[in-house]
């Protein structure tokens, strides 16, 4: 079974990014988390993260596009 929602550490793995990208993306707005728990840990959606990936396909392929 899939979790629903992700670590900033599983975020960091699926994108084979740092730390400190995952955590500019959920803080810029651009890969939608809530925080939970006392320490307000970031969790992000597993579909809310299929979603950024699919819109990051989408401006890749518009970018690509126009360049051409």
């Amino acid at each position: 079974m899939t979790p629903r929602f992700l670590t900033l550490t599983d975020v960091q793995e699926v994108l084979n990014i740092s730390s400190p990208q995952a955590y500019a993306l959920v803080r810029s707005g651009d890969l939608p988390a809530i925080q939970v728990g006392g320490r307000g840990q970031w969790r992000v959606e597993t579909s809310e993260l299929e979603s950024y990936i699919q819109r990051q396909y989408e401006a890749t392929r518009s970018r690509i596009t126009t360049d051409t």
